[in-house]
C-alpha cells in the first residue's frame, strides 16, 4: 500500500496501486480457472446420478404395475394415476417431463401392455461415452 500525501490537506490520503491491483485480480483468475472445471464436472456427475435414479424409479414402478395388475402400463401417466408414482420425474438433461422414451416389451412376453420399459429422450452422450438413450 502507497500512502500519498494530498496537497490541499496534512492528513494523508490511503490506496492501492495499480500494479496491486492486478496482482490481486491475475490470482482471483488463477484461482476461478482452477475451479471452473471441477465446479463442470461435478454439475455433469450430478446430472447423470440423477438420470440413472429417476430410471431406476420408473422402471420399478412399471416392474410393479405388472406385477400387480398382471399387464404393463399403457403409458408413463397410468403409473401416475394409479399411485405407483407420485409425479412424473423431469430428465434432467432436458429439463421436461414427457421426454422419457417408452419401449415396448418384447414381442415373446407373456406380459401385455405398451410400455415395458422407459428411457431417456436426451441427446449426447454420457462422461463414459455411452448414450443417454441407451441407459
Amino acid at each position: 500500500m502507497v500512502t500519498v500525501m494530498d496537497r490541499t490537506s496534512a492528513t494523508p490520503r490511503r490506496g492501492f496501486t495499480l500494479i496491486e491491483l492486478l496482482v490481486v485480480l491475475s490470482i482471483v483468475a488463477l484461482l476461478a480457472s482452477i475451479a471452473a472445471p471441477r465446479y463442470i464436472a461435478s454439475l455433469e456427475q450430478a446430472r447423470e446420478t440423477s438420470l440413472r435414479a429417476s430410471l431406476a424409479a420408473l422402471r420399478d414402478a412399471i416392474d410393479q404395475h405388472a406385477a400387480d395388475r398382471g399387464r404393463y402400463p399403457e403409458s408413463l401417466a397410468e403409473l401416475v394415476e394409479s399411485r405407483y408414482l407420485r409425479a412424473l420425474p423431469t430428465d434432467p438433461y432436458t429439463q421436461r417431463t414427457d421426454t422419457w422414451v417408452g419401449l415396448a416389451p418384447a414381442p415373446e412376453s407373456l406380459i401385455a401392455g405398451a410400455m415395458a420399459d422407459v428411457r431417456s429422450g436426451a441427446a449426447g452422450r454420457s462422461r463414459d461415452g455411452s448414450l443417454y438413450a441407451d441407459w
